[in-house]
């Protein structure tokens, strides 16, 4: 008889989860709940859609905690990283993907499967369900609220939410060419990969201040309280803690020169990053926000060169859902009062498409194999599994993969090294102690 597991959420996490279980020889019940039910930022009912960027961040390996995740996941044969591969677009040294087809490659390999089944369908509770078949949580940022209070009752965690934003998106074709250009910053990459807007001090200034005085989306009483994700800011949340704040931010004029006025430096630039592999919609890179509509078309309108911006997405906010893993997590991501019970993704703790994704390999792989040991502390995944499992209960927040949650590198004849050195060595210590890790894998 097949092994058996069910999977809650078909989104980044649960979908490479379900594919590495498959792998492994087990049957999988994949319960999505769009579109019968809605979400208030996804679209379509897709597997792994992709709602808040097309960006999966840097993908440089040998410098980057980001990028040293994309390969760690790439060595391990992850699903989505193998999806994102096949539709990148060019975004610099980003690994960005065209989101449509992205979401459309990963709903095809899940469905065709043959040990992979997808189910339309709302799981409401956790408390009835047969505890000799394992389940998989993966619900991410915007788990249901029904599935929140069921998560909320089991694990006793009475905080489970934070906020998030999204950015908006425009259309090319609206985009003032003759006040725009095309640069990465210090031309990394291929130019067209970044759309440049210039503003002036007064016009920055006066962004700012509208940024600041804008009507903003009111919270319902029972979400005053929620607080931000740090890494995630709104723009108008940046600018209210100094008129500076986005200048040296998502708007720092720094690594570019306007061609249509080469010799004055711009007080500050906006970045768009294509949306598509087209490049037909632009994002606004860093503009995530929860400024009312009507307030986002008139305010990002005076910005120069988007004076005519037609708008494919506006900006919007919505809470995201986590638990505090270390009070409720073991180190195998099991619940410590439900073992039955398995987190993965945002939901479990971390924050960021990729470090979902390594979260659902995660669980998958320790459950597929109970004698696996856990991915050292010296991998991308055995750091982001320790801060997810063994941080602080009492300070804990969802955090993107950083050096700085990796055990400390030692020093060189008593110095320690810096810059690009240290972080290359982190890199070639974290890739030769995953292939080590790797040995133990039972498919």
């Amino acid at each position: 008889m097949k092994k058996k597991v069910r999977i809650i959420g078909a989104g980044l996490a649960g979908s490479e989860a379900a594919w590495q279980l498959a792998k492994c020889g087990y049957q999988v019940d994949l319960y999505e709940m769009r579109p019968t039910n809605k979400t208030p930022a996804h679209t379509t009912d897709k597997c792994a859609e992709l709602v808040c960027s097309n960006s999966l961040r840097s993908d440089d390996w040998q410098t980057n905690a980001v990028g040293l995740l994309h390969e760690e996941l790439r060595r391990c044969a992850s699903l989505i990283m193998e999806c994102a591969d096949e539709t990148k677009v060019p975004a610099g040294g980003a690994l960005a993907v065209d989101r449509d087809a992205f979401a459309c490659l990963v709903t095809q390999k899940l469905m065709f499967h043959p040990l992979i089944t997808i189910h339309r369908k709302e799981i409401e509770t956790l408390e009835d369900f047969d505890t000799s078949v394992p389940t998989i949580v993966a619900t991410g940022p915007l788990t249901s609220e029904k599935m929140a209070q069921s998560l909320q009752k089991i694990t006793g965690d009475e905080h489970l939410h934070f906020f998030d934003a999204i950015a908006p998106i425009v259309y090319t074709s609206s985009i003032d060419m003759q006040k725009a250009w095309y640069q990465s910053r210090y031309d990394k990459g291929d130019k067209y990969d970044y759309l440049n807007l210039p503003l002036n001090k007064e016009q920055y200034e006066s962004f700012v201040s509208d940024l600041i005085n804008g009507e903003k989306v009111e919270f319902h009483e029972w979400e005053k309280e929620t607080p931000y994700f740090e890494g995630c800011l709104p723009i108008e949340v940046m600018a209210e803690r100094g008129p500076l704040t986005l200048r040296f931010g998502p708007m720092k004029p720094v690594g570019l020169t306007n061609p249509h006025n080469p010799t004055e430096k711009p007080f500050a630039v906006v970045q768009l990053r294509k949306e598509n592999k087209e490049g037909t919609l632009m994002n606004l890179v860093g503009f995530q926000t929860k400024l009312k509509h009507g307030a986002q078309k008139e305010i990002f309108s005076k910005i120069p060169g988007l004076e005519n911006a037609v708008f494919a997405r506006l900006g919007g906010i919505h809470r995201n859902t986590f638990v505090c893993g270390p009070k409720v997590l073991d180190e195998r991501l099991h619940l410590k009062n439900r073992s039955d019970i398995i987190l993965a993704g945002q939901v479990s703790g971390c924050e960021g498409y990729v470090e979902s994704t390594a979260m659902g390999f995660l669980a998958a792989r320790l459950l597929a194999n109970p004698n696996l040991p856990l991915p050292p502390a010296e991998t991308a995944l055995g750091a982001m599994l320790l801060h997810v499992t063994s941080g602080n209960p009492e300070t804990y927040q969802p955090m993107n993969i950083n050096f700085g949650i990796f055990p400390e590198i030692e020093k060189e004849n008593g110095k320690k090294l810096k810059g690009s050195d240290r972080k290359k060595k982190y890199t070639q210590r974290a890739l030769f102690a995953l292939e080590e890790w790797m040995k133990n894998f039972i498919y």
